[in-house]
């Protein structure tokens, strides 16, 4: 029976019970006055009875003045000669019995309502476990041909992951070409990347190019409040797997049940190590799953426990790496495909338009851009829609309700000037792509920046004009305005970050030397070190922070000296922003001055990433 047909079964039951209870309980009855016997004799003698009714021990009547009564007379021989001999009219019924049914429920129906509470308390403990006492059985979703496909067509942006699942595929679909010389295909393959990189939907492509059974599950879902009911499920899942083989089991974020063992500070019978403990079982055990293959994903392989990762369970470690810009590109297109677009929309523009954007960044770029084209009733999604999508997504929404003072507002537009003319006179800087002092997001102001080439290693002088870029705006605010403002605070603890990275992470200090300086922090609930240690000296401490003071003050004395240098194109930068609020990459560099030839070279490199809505 499916779960309608349980509900409505219920419904009749309770419906059943509720006739029953109203035809005990809702007889109409006139009003009768109770008797007590010996009354009862006393009017009979008096006459003043004209008819009765007997059954059983019951009497009822009714006197001569119309008046009913009832009473309880016991098994007295006389009354009958009593009641003829006053001429009282006498009529005699059997005893009334209840249907049987009626006396099996009443006695019944407390025990029935408890296990009834009973079980439907059960039921709500098990969290939509099916049926009484199933903790046990896994909640796996399996997906076969009836649901919708995903193929390889649908995921872009990472082909060297696809290439490497290929070999996957072509085992689940001829398992013999490998078998024949005694080779054995991978257990398990885990998917690592960054959030939105597309693992999940790189694990149900796989299903749907090998037409294979898919059971769909999730980290969380071994775990429970009893303890043994996670391995209890994983050896559901297992078996489930093996009915259904080939086919593909899928663990999202294992990292929720594979965390390093011991990382609870108790023993073995904690659910999770229990729970891992029989997935390791399973993966490598005295049976052999043959055409069952595990794709896990994570973003923490960090915390995983050793023995998960080793060959033999998960022997692949597949990256799912953040696109690159020909990759932006092609996930542009595959989210694009269903919509119509207008000839300006150039995906290259685009792409090279948002770095380090994942997958699921661009899926949601795209969807604000249609939804912005729909509010505006056109027909075709343009670049202009597009644009507004991408600095509403990288930037936040524009917030031009919000009340700010004529002060505060200059001071916002001579700090982001500060930011934007630095970015744009230090060579080998990221081109400018929009500057504005209408607050989005959490900022009053903000001065984007888009790379034009991927960047995967950053050289030492363009970490140190990063810097330099960002105090950029207090060295703005405190050139014009001859104070500072609590506007620069975001920008100063990014500038001492990098700054600390330089000399403690990567050797940029020649005074430090190329050396590590201070231990990674580990988490006690990732079941490693207990508590962090610094590994280095007082004295080389004071070196350190010495150090890091330099860096971070010799790159604020270098924007000074630029901002001091060119004072009036930073008040010309500034009053523009004050009259448009918003400055694209031309528009300042008509501000600034650039020679022609020079602007038309940078602007042929820079068109890409500088196209405006």
């Amino acid at each position: 029976m499916n779960s309608l047909q349980k509900n409505i079964a219920l419904w009749l039951i309770i419906s059943l019970i509720f006739v029953l209870l109203y035809h005990m309980f809702s007889q109409p009855k006139s009003p009768q006055e109770t008797v007590i016997f010996s009354d009862f004799i006393a009017y009979v003698d008096q006459g003043q009875i004209s008819e009765v009714t007997v059954q059983g021990d019951n009497i009822t009547g009714k006197m001569k003045n119309g008046k009913k009564f009832k009473s309880f007379a016991p098994n007295d021989p006389s009354l009958i000669p009593l009641l003829k001999s006053k001429g009282v009219r006498i009529t005699a019924k059997p005893e009334e019995e209840s249907p049987w049914f009626v006396t099996v429920l009443v006695s019944w129906f407390p025990m029935l309502l408890l296990i009834g509470v009973w079980i439907f308390f059960m039921r709500q403990m098990q969290a939509g476990g099916g049926k009484a006492m199933a903790f046990g059985k896994s909640r796996a979703r399996l997906m076969t041909d009836k649901t919708k496909k995903v193929t390889f067509s649908d995921v872009a942006g990472i082909d060297e992951a696809k290439a490497e699942l290929e070999e996957v595929i072509e085992f689940l679909k001829d398992p013999k070409k490998f078998t024949r010389l005694g080779g054995r295909i991978p257990k398990g393959l885990l998917l690592v990347g960054p959030p939105g990189t597309g693992k999940t939907l790189l694990a149900r492509a796989i299903a749907g190019e090998a037409d294979v059974p898919f059971l769909s599950i999730s980290g969380s879902d071994f775990v429970e409040m009893f303890v043994g009911v996670g391995a209890s499920r994983v050896r559901d899942l297992f078996t489930q797997a093996k009915k259904n083989a080939p086919c593909i089991i899928f663990i999202d974020e294992i990292d929720a049940v594979g965390r390093h063992r011991g990382a609870g500070l108790g023993g073995g019978h904690d659910e999770r190590e229990q729970t891992l403990n029989q997935l390791l079982v399973e993966m490598d055990g005295f049976e052999s799953n043959e055409g069952v293959i595990l794709v896990s994903a994570t973003n923490r392989p960090d915390v995983l426990d050793p023995a998960l990762l080793r060959p033999g369970r998960f022997d692949r470690q597949v990256v799912v790496p953040l696109p690159d810009v020909k990759g932006r590109e092609m996930i542009f297109q595959v989210h694009a495909r269903k919509t119509t677009l207008s000839e300006d929309v150039e995906f290259s523009i685009l792409a090279r338009g948002t770095p380090g954007a994942s997958g699921a960044d661009i899926e949601n770029l795209v969807n604000e851009a249609i939804l912005h084209a729909s509010r505006a009733g056109k027909d075709k999604v343009e670049l202009v829609d597009f644009d507004f999508a991408r600095d509403k997504v990288l930037m936040g929404t524009e917030r031009k309700s919000m009340v700010i003072s004529d002060e505060e507002k200059k001071n916002t537009a001579y700090h982001e000037s500060g930011h934007a003319l630095i970015a744009r006179l230090l060579p080998g800087s990221d081109p400018i792509h929009k500057v504005t002092i209408i607050p989005r997001g959490r900022a009053l102001g903000l001065t984007q920046q888009l790379p034009v080439d991927e960047k995967h290693t950053y050289p030492k002088k363009f970490l140190l004009t990063n810097i330099t870029i960002l105090l950029g705006g207090r060295a703005a605010e405190e050139l014009t305005l001859g104070d500072f403002t609590t506007g620069a605070g975001n920008d100063i603890e990014r500038a001492t970050n990098l700054a600390r990275k330089m000399v403690c992470e990567w050797g940029m200090s020649s005074v430090m030397g190329p050396l590590s300086y201070g231990g990674k922090d580990e988490q006690i609930f990732l079941g490693r070190e207990f508590a962090t240690h610094k590994d280095y000296s007082e004295e080389t401490a004071k070196r350190i922070d010495g150090e890091i003071s330099a860096i971070v003050t010799g790159c604020y004395e270098n924007a000074q000296k630029l901002l001091l240098e060119n004072k009036d194109t930073l008040h010309r930068m500034a009053n523009e922003l004050l009259e448009k609020e918003v400055l694209n990459a031309a528009e300042l560099d008509a501000i600034i001055g650039i020679p022609t030839a020079e602007a038309e070279r940078e602007g042929k490199e820079e068109e890409p990433a500088h196209r405006e809505a």
